[in-house]
């Protein structure tokens, strides 16, 4: 069996998948048993659907291998603390362990923006185990980003150099 924080870069590797084709660079992968059953990576802007966050397409694709929806005995890793959709299917699928890299701190809604255990009403609480490999799932977001506000920067100076 692998440790949490090998589990987590495979997430890592899903999440750099998505930076190869240009999306937000988030992995998922879902453990059952020792064994990764599925594997996932934003793909909202190739596919043009909101919905398509690395954990969704990782627990569908879970749930097609099981031939049932309920995950109450498998894990997720995730690079980036789930957003409240993602939180959301994940309470619904029984996910019985979540394992995330980095707090999402403008939608993190496993315990950042919202504290998924101070809500009394729900009926499913995964466990929650943060910041593994904190320091590399953060960074390959940064970057990522930092690539972009450069893209756009120069495309502004270049607009700019144009007008003139």
């Amino acid at each position: 069996m692998k440790t949490h924080e090998e589990y987590m870069e495979l997430a890592l590797e899903e999440a750099r998948k998505a930076e190869e084709i240009d999306e937000v660079p988030v992995g998922c992968i879902i453990v059952c048993d020792g064994e990764v059953i599925s594997r996932g990576h934003n793909l909202k802007e190739q596919l043009n659907q909101a919905y398509a966050h690395a954990e969704m397409m990782a627990i569908q694709k879970a749930a097609e291998v099981k031939g049932n929806w309920c995950l109450n005995d498998c894990d997720l890793y995730v690079t980036l603390e789930p957003c409240m959709m993602c939180t959301g299917i994940i309470n619904l699928s029984r996910i019985r362990t979540v394992y995330y890299g980095t707090q999402d701190p403008k939608g993190g809604c496993l315990e950042t923006v919202i504290d998924l255990k101070k809500i009394n009403r729900l009926n499913h609480y995964p466990n929650i185990v943060g910041n593994i490999l904190q320091k590399e799932c953060s960074e390959i977001l940064t970057n990522y980003f930092r690539k972009k506000r450069e893209i756009i920067k120069e495309k502004k100076q270049k607009n700019k150099a144009n007008i003139q």
